[in-house]
Order: structure tokens, then C-alpha cells, then sequence
């Protein structure tokens, strides 16, 4: 182990942070809304700038408003260390989501700072702005942009439900940065978060080292058939688009199970028209999210899924059609950064195991550009984007210690 093997976080000011910044924007129920760009986000920006800085850190921002907390390395010219997450939630968002992995990061100022240890790298703590998408869709706009997924102009032009656009916010808050959103350097970024699932719990087991994200797609199918009046229609004349959607539903499901153990449907949002009790529906819309590790599986889950809603509309005379929203592509991590974490959290002699993540995340984005890797830690029940969100003192120390001994391990090796 490394020169600096008790080196450790301060735990108690990091469960400080996060119960400090749970008021920007708290709940009655114990969770935070705070959306992106909002007055409370700005509230947790302006403390966040406030907090590193007394570390000596200096804070800037690039053109889509991700702040940056960089302290500086003995060799500058390095491109730095990464950490960080998001500080937006959704409307009934929880306490931890995002917010743990831009606390922990401080976390690891810190105890750099109290040990005036000075690494090789420059090291940071980033923000991304907007990872959410509760307020601006779709969600992790500004990592998107920072990895290439997204142009700003279309960043910048997302609306919420009043209309304003993103850039606007933006603008209003003066967090436009000179820097060009994607042209800020990394060498390397770690991201710490609950696992926003139950699997670490289940198994008792306090990090989870996420060696990818599964591959998402997502699509609105549309269900044509024919409004007539409910009780002059005979059975066998109706086009009844919601009960062929039912059908079609239950095929989604049979998707998901014809890939087993890791594939995954979700319906989400479903809408009948003309939505009248004595009427007939004409028109259904619903979701579809399709989700594998393997993006070879995630393709045989959307050719079987395009196949069983034709012929479904097929057997019942109706018109469907398929419009795809979202492809997120199956991610695979760094293998060196994943080492760093693993062998981290091995040498801390806390419990370890390798898992994927079935959420998105900026690491996602970020990982187009960056090696990349993530920490995941326990959270109470799988439970996430709920006010109920909950992780323990202990585990969410234990993540960030993880995260410090692999940023100092990349320290040396990158």
C-alpha cells in the first residue's frame, strides 16, 4: 500500500456537508427539489465555490455552467485528477443522489489539504450541471456536451414546462465560463454515488467497483385503432387500441424474460385517447425502456420487442408505430481507473465486489473522453429519486475514502 495507506476522510464533516446542503432546497419529508438552475441550485453552487475555496482551491466555470474546483498539483502542467457528480435532484429528490459523489470529492480536498499532502496532478471536484433532467431534458445534458453526446447549441436551447431555456438560466445565474464546454483536460475521473439499487445491501457488501453502465434504449409506441361508443359496439367490430396496448404491454414484459437474468423493460407513462369513459379508445401512446449490459443482447431486446408489437397490431387489424427517444450505448469503464478502485477498496479492508450500473450517469459522457471508473456504496432499500433516500455515515465514509485512495493511486500511475 502507498505511503499514505491511514490517510483517511473526515467523516463527520462530510455527514456535515450533506446535512448543510440539504437545506438548499429541503423538503418537509427530509428530501430535497432542487432543480437545475433554480434559485436553490444557485444556493448550493455559491456554497460549494464558498467551501473549496477555503481549501485554496480556485473555482471556475466552463460554457455550460459545470464548475470546476481545482487545487493545484506539483506539476501544473499535468492535466488534473477528476472527481464529481451533480448537486441538481429531481422534484422529490432525496438527500444523496449525485449530491454524495460532489461531497465526497470535497471530502478528498480536505483531507489533502489537513495532511498537506501535494500530489503530482492537479486535483479536482466537478458539478455537472443539469445531470437530473427534471427541469431540462433530457437528463446529463452538460457531461453530454463535455463527452460529444450533445452539441451546446442544443444544450442550450432545452426549455422547462414555462418555457425558458437552459442557456437562459445559465445567463441569469452567471455561470457562463469562458472555456469552451469539453475543452477542459482530464487524466483520469472517479465518480462516487449510491448504488440507487439493492444489490450492495442484499449482499452486505459495502463497495460496489462499477466496471460499466448498461446499454438504454427507449421508445413511444403509438397504437391506432378506432373511438366507438361503448355500449352500441358490438365485441367482435371494435378497434380497441387500448386493449391491444395491454397486450402489447405484456409482449414487453415477455422481452425483458426472454432475456433473463440481465434484461430489462419498463413501461412507464401510458395515454388513451379520447380518455372517456363510454368511449371506445382510438389512440394509445406509451413507453418503452429496454436496458442490458450487453449491447449485443440490448440489440436482440429491441429487434425481438420491434417484432412482437407488429404483429400484435397485426392480429388486431391496428396501426402501430415505433419512434426510438433515447439509445444510451452499454459503457465499459477503464480498466486501470476500475483497478484503482478495487485494489483501494481491497487495501482498506472493506467488503468489495464488481457490479454494473443500471442507472445513467455523467460518468456515462464522461468516459467517452476521460478514463473513467465509479464507486458505488449502499443505499437503504435500493431506494432513489425518492424524499425516503437514505445511506449510513459510515458507508457513505467509507466511498469516500475509496475514491481517495484511488485518486492518489492514479496520482502515481497515469
Amino acid at each position: 500500500m502507498s505511503q499514505y495507506a491511514d490517510l483517511t476522510v473526515n467523516g463527520q464533516a462530510l455527514w456535515h456537508d450533506l446535512t448543510t446542503t440539504a437545506a438548499f432546497g429541503g423538503t418537509a419529508k427530509g428530501g430535497i427539489c432542487r432543480l437545475a438552475l433554480s434559485d436553490e441550485d444557485f444556493q448550493v453552487r455559491a456554497w460549494f465555490e464558498q467551501t473549496c475555496k477555503a481549501f485554496g482551491c480556485t473555482v471556475t466555470y466552463d460554457s455550460m455552467g459545470n464548475q470546476f474546483a481545482r487545487r493545484a498539483g506539483l506539476q501544473n502542467d499535468l492535466p488534473p485528477i477528476m472527481m464529481g457528480s451533480h448537486l441538481d435532484t429531481q422534484v422529490t429528490g432525496g438527500r444523496f443522489d449525485g449530491i454524495l459523489g460532489v461531497l465526497g470529492g470535497i471530502a478528498v480536498l480536505r483531507a489533502l489539504h489537513d495532511a498537506g499532502i501535494h500530489t503530482r496532478h492537479p486535483v479536482e471536484v466537478v458539478n455537472w450541471t443539469n445531470e437530473e433532467g427534471a427541469r431540462f431534458s433530457p437528463p446529463m445534458l452538460a457531461s453530454g456536451v463535455f463527452g460529444g453526446a450533445f452539441t451546446e447549441e442544443f444544450a442550450g436551447s432545452r426549455t422547462d414546462a414555462t418555457g425558458i431555456t437552459l442557456r437562459q438560466e445559465l445567463e441569469r445565474g452567471g455561470f457562463v465560463g469562458e472555456e469552451h464546454c469539453g475543452q477542459h483536460p482530464a487524466a483520469a475521473y472517479f465518480e462516487l454515488h449510491i448504488e440507487q439499487g439493492p444489490v450492495l445491501e442484499a449482499k452486505g457488501c459495502t463497495i460496489g467497483v462499477v466496471t460499466g453502465v448498461q446499454g438504454m434504449r427507449w421508445h413511444e409506441v403509438v397504437v391506432r385503432g378506432r373511438s366507438a361508443h361503448a355500449g352500441t359496439t358490438p365485441m367482435p367490430m371494435r378497434k380497441d387500441a387500448l386493449l391491444v396496448a395491454a397486450r402489447m404491454i405484456d409482449q414487453v414484459n415477455a422481452v425483458a424474460q426472454a432475456f433473463a437474468p440481465d434484461g430489462l423493460s419498463t413501461i412507464g407513462i401510458i395515454t388513451a385517447f379520447p380518455a372517456s369513459s363510454n368511449v371506445v379508445p382510438r389512440e394509445v401512446r406509451f413507453t418503452v425502456d429496454l436496458r442490458n449490459p450487453s449491447e449485443a443482447a440490448l440489440q436482440g431486446m429491441e429487434e425481438d420487442f420491434l417484432r412482437r408489437m407488429q404483429e400484435c397490431a397485426q392480429a388486431a387489424d391496428v396501426e402501430v408505430s415505433i419512434m426510438p427517444t433515447w439509445n444510451s450505448p452499454a459503457v465499459h469503464f477503464d480498466k486501470r481507473c476500475v483497478a484503482c478502485v478495487r485494489e483501494s477498496g481491497k487495501e482498506l479492508n472493506y467488503s468489495v465486489q464488481d457490479i454494473v450500473s443500471g442507472a445513467g450517469h455523467d460518468a456515462v459522457y464522461v468516459s467517452r473522453v476521460v478514463p473513467t471508473a465509479m464507486i458505488f456504496v449502499p443505499c437503504w432499500q435500493g431506494i432513489s429519486h425518492n424524499e425516503a433516500e437514505s445511506a449510513t455515515q459510515e458507508d457513505a465514509t467509507a466511498g469516500s475514502n475509496v475514491i481517495l485512495h484511488a485518486v492518489l493511486m492514479a496520482d502515481q500511475e497515469f
